[in-house]
């Protein structure tokens, strides 16, 4: 069974985004894993393991326009089934 079981991913689009601000704040206040937050002051790209990805996106879209949004069940693909 996995610790963290959605695989959540999804680009953030705005003006002046700070990539080491939003990986603090995700780390610092929502539980998960594997987090990679990478880009630019315009667009930056998020990839984090978690059981709450809603706190995750609502996050996020409090930080500029998001797109591309994909949240996976690792533990339905674990099992062989569609995540």
């Amino acid at each position: 069974m996995l610790e963290f079981k959605f695989d959540t991913q999804l680009l953030i689009e705005g003006t002046g985004l700070n990539e080491d601000e939003i990986h603090d704040y995700i780390m610092q206040n929502i539980p998960g894993d594997c987090l990679i937050a990478a880009g630019d002051d315009e667009i930056i790209k998020i990839h984090f393991h978690t059981n709450t990805p809603w706190k995750v996106l609502e996050y996020c879209a409090s930080k500029g326009d998001i797109f591309d949004v994909v949240v996976e069940n690792m533990e339905r693909q674990e099992n062989g089934l569609e995540g």
